[in-house]
């Protein structure tokens, strides 16, 4: 059976997902090779793809340049920039996140995995398991992607031998057991001959499981199981001004993104910071009114009463409101080349509220190859710490692992508004 026909239980929601790996583990050949089996490049593009293996002096298809775009990288054959691509096969999109492999690209990597909800770790067959290996593993485990999948790549250079694929297997097992990873999935696969990757190939008898892509297919598309707590951040008041129109005298619309949950007409909702109390009068979507919205859905949210609220407030369900707080314990990845500066005053921007923070105190840096904790007294681009910020004005925040879009920030300099740090509230 094709790997492409509809499979028992598949999940048809949106699958973003992430390639990681060491140098030249064959990331972006491993994403050239599931858009060329699935028939999702356009004929220009593989026209184009053709042209440039033929100057390289390939005889065949370099699967790679489709995600390696920038200059840089073709001209070394790496991975610099993260990398999206956007396909679909028929029974579910995806969103695919090609992050770099080298180490002074760990911020990169933080980024891409920010959004992901399965990461593909890929192991050279050759190699086994290196310190890169570990440490994106311990970064997808410590930014919550839920479904780690490693693929064993390059099995047409070690004669696709099982006992290598098992060897490997029992050393990340043992590994992940270590740093708590608890779905973790393994398939040996070749992303240059395409064996195991779309279609099955012949070369590995051996392996009954499925391939990537009927992995990737039945893949759950939410971050967790477990229903999430409705959470609307308002980014803008709505209050036309059309005096022709008697029905937006007293219009008071509140827009934003269901971050979280859902909401229905008639729900009891609390508005933060102030406390106040009401219910859902309608809920209203490009011009058209609606009796629920979802996660995701941008749409704008009437109140039976009129309560005065403004962008950075949030909108929560009367019996799932989070606890405003004013000092949080984060995980925080540092992406700026100007070290941090424990005595200056940031900002924080949670959902669409801006607060000012102070570094209250670094815990640690974690050594993302040995997973010690190390005490420092500053951070540098990309090190990964686990620090408490003093914040000026409350935020209502909820532990990352159980909701990505209320439990996630970033730190701003406020004297050149560049995004210098990522936070993940522990």
């Amino acid at each position: 059976m094709s790997a492409l026909e509809h499979l028992p239980g598949i999940d048809n929601g949106l699958l973003r997902f992430l390639t990681c790996g060491s140098v030249d583990d064959g990331k972006s050949t491993l994403i050239g090779r599931l858009l060329f089996d699935s028939k999702t490049i356009l004929a220009d593009t593989l026209n184009a793809m053709e042209k440039t293996s033929a100057k390289r002096g390939m005889t065949a298809v370099d699967l790679s340049l489709l995600t390696d775009g920038l200059q840089a990288e073709r001209e070394q054959g790496i991975t610099i920039d993260v990398a999206y691509r956007y396909f679909s096969t028929g029974t579910r999109k995806y969103i695919i996140a090609d992050a770099p492999g080298h180490e002074q690209y760990t911020r990169n990597m933080v980024t891409a995995a920010s959004t992901a909800n399965l990461a593909i770790i890929l192991v050279d067959a050759r190699k086994g398991m290196l310190n890169q290996t570990r440490r994106h593993s311990t970064i997808a485990h410590l930014l919550g992607i839920p479904h780690l999948l490693v693929a064993i790549n390059k099995m047409d250079l070690v004669d696709y031998d099982q006992a290598t694929y098992e060897s490997i297997k029992a050393e990340y097992t043992k590994f992940a057991h270590k740093i708590g990873l608890k779905d973790v999935r393994f398939i040996p696969l070749s992303a240059l001959a395409g064996d195991m990757v779309v279609e099955r190939g012949e070369r590995m008898p051996w392996y009954e499981g499925p391939t990537l892509m009927q992995i990737l297919e039945a893949a759950p598309a939410a971050h967790t199981e477990r229903p999430e707590s409705f959470r609307f951040p308002v980014q803008f008041v709505c209050r036309p001004q059309d005096s022709a129109n008697p029905d937006l005298h007293d219009y008071r619309g509140f827009m934003g993104r269901v971050e979280s949950g859902e909401i229905a007409v008639g729900d009891a909702v609390t508005v933060l910071p102030n406390g106040l109390t009401s219910r859902v009068k309608a809920i209203e979507i490009g011009g058209q009114k609606i009796d629920r919205a979802i996660h995701e859905q941008s749409v704008t949210l009437l109140l039976e009463d009129e309560i005065d609220t403004s962008r950075g407030d949030m909108i929560v369900k009367s019996a799932e409101a989070p606890e405003p707080v004013k000092q949080i314990d984060a995980n925080v990845c540092w992406l700026s080349e100007t070290p941090m500066s424990p005595a200056r005053t940031y900002l924080v921007r949670h959902t669409s509220r801006e607060v000012k923070a102070k570094i209250a105190k670094i815990d640690y840096r974690l050594d993302i190859n040995t997973l010690e904790h190390e005490p420092v007294t500053t951070l540098v681009m990309n090190d990964i710490a686990r620090l408490s910020l003093k914040l000026a004005q409350p935020i209502f925040a909820d532990a990352y692992r159980s909701n990505r879009a209320t439990g996630a920030f970033i730190i701003i300099d406020e004297s050149t508004n560049n995004t210098v740090g990522a936070g993940m509230i522990a």
